[in-house]
């Protein structure tokens, strides 16, 4: 079995490697195709940080399942997760990508890096492509890293300094109307409040109930900055996401997330600090039967509005040295 190269609208290099990897397989994959370049595969991601493939005649839940499978990555439950977005499971280790409405837009960001446990290897897959829009925008944090400390170094100084806390007001019952919408019953994989406040409280998380049995949540302070194990530094975390997105009935975007000493982010250093990544965003132009396998390290991702009907399932794994 073998991949062609195959160059994308709008594809971007940096360094020496092209931002996303694009393959095409000549022909249908079987699990042992995967098990016997996926070693190969893995370098390669960790030098482009996503990769898309093409060709791979991957077309329901569980032909995803075995794709994934042959890559030997422990598999991060979204059962088990902090996630806050509301998802379902088709498989063990397959789900729905986030089923906020469609024209609600999600913002880059690191996957569940608002929780102090975060998967290090996403695979998404599309089983029907939208109508129009949906893509999903991809940016290199390391290279994002780079251009705010040109730009924003002050900001980027007291980012490492101080870190972030996130506060999170979730539902008794899951809103599937918002991409926060995962009940804390879900979340925190509890059946009553006791639970929940000894899951938190194990958590180091702050907690306050509120009418109607909702709960607003604070993370104790969690890095803005870290090293990939590639070794790059990179600007890993949901600022983005929760200081643009995090907005419904509950929630207030720009009140949930502060420095890690509890003190506000300044919003035109945030502004700044979105409009540079949107600009090194590529866009992945989703067609149906593809499959994007992504580092959550080194590359942030979101999701564009669209129209028409879009599944994108996703499946979240650990590095195979990972505890």
């Amino acid at each position: 079995m073998r991949f062609e190269l195959q160059s994308v609208t709008g594809q971007q290099r940096h360094g020496d490697s092209e931002f996303p990897l694009v393959l095409v397989a000549e022909e249908a994959l079987s699990t042992q195709d995967l098990q016997a370049q996926s070693a190969v595969l893995m370098e390669q991601l960790a030098t482009h940080g996503a990769m898309l493939f093409r060709g791979c005649r991957v077309t329901d839940a569980q032909a995803f399942d075995d794709f994934v499978a042959g890559f030997g990555l422990p598999n991060f439950a979204y059962d088990e997760s902090l996630s806050n977005a509301v998802r379902h499971n088709r498989t063990p280790r397959v789900f729905t990508a986030n089923e906020a409405p469609q024209d609600v837009e999600i913002f880059l960001h690191h996957e569940m890096a608002q929780t102090p446990y975060f998967p290090s290897h996403l695979f998404f897959c599309c089983e029907q492509a939208a109508g129009s829009g949906g893509a999903t925008p991809l940016c290199r944090s390391d290279v994002l890293l780079e251009k705010l400390t040109q730009h924003l170094p002050e900001f980027v100084a007291r980012c490492r300094a101080q870190g972030a806390r996130y506060s999170l007001t979730m539902p008794a019952e899951a809103d599937a109307t918002s991409g926060q919408g995962r009940s804390w019953r879900q979340t925190l994989n509890v059946d009553a409040k006791e639970a929940a406040e000894a899951r938190l409280a194990a958590l180091e998380y702050d907690w306050q109930w509120l009418p109607g049995d909702s709960i607003r949540t604070t993370t104790p302070a969690l890095s803005l900055i870290r090293h990939a194990p590639s070794g790059n530094e990179v600007f890993f975390n949901q600022l983005i996401a929760a200081f643009c997105g995090w907005q419904d009935q509950r929630n207030q975007s720009t009140r949930s997330v502060t420095y890690g000493d509890g003190s506000a982010f300044d919003d035109a250093d945030v502004q700044s600090a979105v409009e540079i990544a949107y600009d090194l965003v590529f866009d992945l132009p989703w067609e149906s039967g593809d499959v994007a396998l992504i580092d959550n390290y080194q590359v942030m991702h979101g999701r564009r509005p669209f129209s028409g009907q879009r599944s994108v399932l996703a499946s979240l794994c650990l590095a195979s040295s990972s505890a």
